[in-house]
């Protein structure tokens, strides 16, 4: 009688571990099929996205043990050019807007598109130490890849800030102070230029 019974509960318990079974409509097969196909066209992906970055790697590994950073471009200077002022781009009367032209060089004297982080300062050093600063911005790395400005006679950073209200009355000189951080190297360089109403 023992043996019976433990023997039923071994029948039910191994009943109770058999997976239940699950009737799939041919909707959700359909569904699963094309998951299915979804995640392989996504392996495939990641597989070429791999088999490329391998290939990266190899190129970077030829250049041997001399490459150096320095190698893709030498940042030695920024020049603040000569269309750097304010300007009145409303007609309203008032020089509201401050545009920065900046030129980043290289040791051969030539312009080159550096990103970097840009701090910008209008400063009116005819005022006290706590007043002379009328404005300071920062434009980053991604902001500033984007104002690359080219024309026929030169190519440069164009960067254009809101002064309003920061300047009473443009009737003497002020100075913009400009510090350019190179996102490649982190090498900081620094330059200033006076400006004059126009």
């Amino acid at each position: 009688m023992k043996k019976l019974f433990f023997f039923s509960l071994l029948l039910l318990f191994l009943a109770a571990c058999q997976p239940a079974q699950i009737d799939k409509t041919p909707s959700e097969i359909e569904k699963l099929k094309i998951r299915n196909s979804e995640l392989a066209d996504s392996l495939r992906q990641c597989d070429k996205h791999v088999e490329q970055l391998d290939g990266q790697i190899q190129a970077l590994r030829n250049f041997g043990p001399d490459f150096k950073t320095g190698d893709i471009y030498n940042l030695q200077k920024i020049n603040i050019t000569r269309y750097t002022n304010l300007y009145d781009n409303d007609q309203d009367g008032k020089k509201e807007t401050l545009m920065v032209y900046i030129q980043p060089m290289d040791e051969y004297g030539d312009v080159i598109k550096a990103t970097g982080l840009v701090d910008v300062q209008l400063w009116d050093l005819d005022k006290k130490d706590s007043q002379a600063i009328l404005g300071q911005w920062k434009v980053t790395p991604p902001e500033l890849k984007r104002l690359w400005f080219a024309t026929l006679i030169t190519v440069n950073y164009r960067l254009s800030f809101n002064a309003a209200g920061m300047v009473e009355k443009f009737d003497h000189p002020l100075t913009v102070k400009v510090k350019f951080t190179d996102y490649l190297s982190g090498k900081t360089f620094e330059e200033q230029k006076v400006i004059k109403p126009m």
